[in-house]
């Protein structure tokens, strides 16, 4: 599936009322619907970086929270849903907390064919503009696996962009000790 057009478009309070079966495996991007049902590989990928992500966690106290597309509010005319979120310690939404969710610490977006573009640019904007420490694009076209990230807590915007290949290993100076090497991602 692609975006579906809308004559107007659609506000973050409009999106967030929708019933929930209406919203499933959607989100917000310039107030434009975008519908994007997952494949296998897709899930796949999730799934594995999520295992790793919440069994680092839960390796030692104080590891934060590691969750699957929670709606992250951007601003007026954008919800994103990313595919996988982690939020440090202390910042984890409340287990019975409604959305829309605070900008997690680090999010992660896997390729879908309709949706990498919205992934790569208005929604890497996003982010951007509201101040995620760290974005993983996975990028299953290319087998490789975009990373930008903030050098300090306070930098205006991404000033570390990293393109990490099969060959590499994920880490990320917000996960102390966390390793997931890319060829485990492959999905094949």
């Amino acid at each position: 599936m692609t975006a579906m057009p809308v004559a107007d478009r659609m506000t973050a309070e409009e999106f967030l009322a929708l019933p929930e079966q209406d919203a499933r495996w959607a989100e917000l991007v310039g107030g434009e619907l975008v519908v994007d049902v997952p494949i296998l590989r897709h899930q796949l990928i999730c799934s594995e970086i999520l295992f790793e992500l919440m069994a680092w966690a839960r390796g030692a106290p104080d590891r934060g929270l590691a969750s699957i597309e929670l709606a992250v509010r951007i601003g007026a005319r954008d919800v994103y849903q990313p595919d996988l979120v982690w939020y440090r310690a202390g910042r984890a939404p409340a287990r019975r907390e409604r959305p829309p969710y605070a900008v997690p610490d680090i999010a992660v977006e896997v390729r879908s064919p309709s949706t990498w573009r919205y992934d790569i640019g208005a929604k890497k904007s996003g982010y951007e503009r509201r101040g995620l420490p760290e974005l993983w694009l996975v990028d299953t076209a290319a087998d490789e696996v975009l990373v930008f990230r903030r050098s300090e807590a306070d930098a205006p915007q991404f000033d570390v962009a990293l393109e990490l290949t099969r060959e590499d290993a994920l880490t990320s100076p917000l996960l102390p000790g966390f390793t997931v090497a890319l060829d485990a991602l492959s999905g094949e």
